[in-house]
């Protein structure tokens, strides 16, 4: 299972990937990054039920995360940073976001 700590990540980089996906066109950021953003939330919620997370309980941390991140501009830094915790975390979670990218249409 995930420990707490590894919790608290992974919903806080959720809050950062819905902060990135919400963002206004216009920003000094990528189309593609908005998918991987998308696509990353997707699977760190189907990973969080495939460990035991109840999906209440994830639904409840994601919405929490979202509204403390909302409306903050895109951080690069920070986005990169998640990315690597997800490749660390998830077995094959790099893997996992690009086949979920590719069934975006």
């Amino acid at each position: 299972t995930m420990k707490d700590d590894d919790k608290s990540k992974a919903l806080y980089c959720v809050g950062i990937y819905m902060a990135n996906y919400f963002l206004p066109s216009g920003e000094k950021f990528e189309y593609a990054m908005k998918e991987k953003s998308i696509s990353t939330v997707k699977v760190l919620k189907t990973y969080a039920l495939e460990i035991g997370i109840p999906e209440k309980e994830w639904d409840e941390g994601v919405n929490k995360a979202t509204d403390k991140h909302y409306g903050s501009k895109y951080n690069k830094e920070l986005t990169d940073g998640c990315h690597a915790f997800l490749e660390k975390t998830i077995p094959d979670g790099k893997g996992r976001v690009e086949k979920v990218v590719q069934t975006l249409y």
